[in-house]
């Protein structure tokens, strides 16, 4: 079998958690080499992946690419399509971390390039494979809901002091902040679903003394299909709301508590353990119907390997890529005319 040979640029938490295990879960994939100037995270990725190459700066290794298939770029916000265009020039394809780009003309770019150099370009859009992500799509496809009216989604978290990290007392112009970490992803479910959006209306606040940037945030969409979309990111909500909430012509689903792969993943579980990966238990099946007639539904196991799946078929059989990096850049459309109606 063919194997690929991926280059994670950066090894913090997206690196480490979310994008490595996922590569050397994917029999068509390994983990090859991690860029990271850290010691202490070079030595992390040596005991974690057998033969990995460490390297100290992404310089390095653009100049010297020879045997790397794909490069990653889980690094700080500010840097993602800087590097993104330097792989293409070194004629590596790529997957970049959500937010793809700091502004929507940043990320054209970046598609330009990956068009003139003839490389696949991705974009980590991985809650699309949320179970409840995928669950809602599955009901909507069977019709159970009617006609969609309004989409109602949340990412919501109670923090009432900041862990001091760059995403929370970065500034704007590190992409730092709320709206553009965790609206990133609300947007991109709702596009997905939904389709075009007409009207954008924004809520954006920093709650807490010591966060610089937006730490709470409602966005409320109007697609051109008619949809409503509402959707809520914060990190001082003391009482979390349903994680989806979706009205129909003829029925509602919703949905409390997270996707349990982030949580897996933290622990240390890897997709390949050879245990059922993603599955939802029962008593957090979201319920489907009108008041007085409800019942639960189960859930579509969530299912983040299959975003490097279709890598690999993108790269080995010339597939479609998981995500378009066109829709990344109508993410930070949206995402660009919220922060300038506040």
């Amino acid at each position: 079998m063919t194997s690929l040979n991926v280059a994670v640029i950066g090894y913090g938490l997206a690196g480490s958690v979310f994008h490595a295990p996922l590569i050397a879960a994917e029999p068509r994939m390994r983990v090859a080499a991690v860029v990271t100037s850290s010691e202490e995270r070079g030595a992390q990725a040596e005991r974690e992946y057998a033969g990995v190459r460490v390297i100290g700066a992404a310089e390095e290794l653009f100049a010297d690419p020879a045997g790397i298939d794909l490069v990653v770029v889980a690094t700080p916000n500010r840097t993602h399509a800087p590097l993104a265009r330097q792989a293409l020039a070194a004629g590596l394809p790529v997957v970049v971390d959500k937010p793809f780009a700091l502004t929507a003309a940043e990320g054209e770019e970046v598609v330009a390039a990956a068009e003139t150099a003839g490389r696949a370009l991705s974009v980590f859009q991985n809650r699309r494979w949320d179970s409840d992500f995928r669950t809602l799509r599955r009901l909507i496809a069977e019709g159970e809901l009617g006609e969609v009216r309004r989409f109602e989604s949340r990412f919501e978290r109670w923090r009432p002091v900041s862990k001091g990290g760059w995403r929370e007392v970065g500034g704007v112009e590190e992409g730092a902040g709320i709206l553009y970490d965790l609206g990133s992803h609300l947007v991109d479910q709702a596009l997905y679903l939904f389709g075009p959006v007409t009207d954008v209306y924004c809520e954006l606040d920093s709650r807490r003394a010591e966060v610089s940037t937006d730490d709470d945030a409602f966005l409320a969409l109007t697609h051109a299909s008619g949809v409503r979309s509402h959707l809520w990111m914060s990190a001082v909500t003391p009482q979390l709301g349903p994680r989806l909430r979706v009205l129909g012509s003829e029925s509602g689903y919703v949905c409390y508590g997270l996707d349990p792969q982030e949580a897996a993943l933290r622990s240390g579980r890897r997709p390949d353990d050879g245990k059922p990966w993603g599955a939802v238990e029962s008593d957090g099946w979201g319920l489907l119907g009108v008041d007085g007639d409800t019942r639960r539904v189960p859930s579509e196991p969530g299912d983040y390997p299959a975003f490097y799946a279709a890598m690999a078929d993108a790269l080995l059989d010339g597939a479609p890529v998981p995500v378009d990096p066109r829709d990344a850049v109508a993410v930070l459309r949206i995402l660009e005319r919220a922060r300038a109606l506040t």
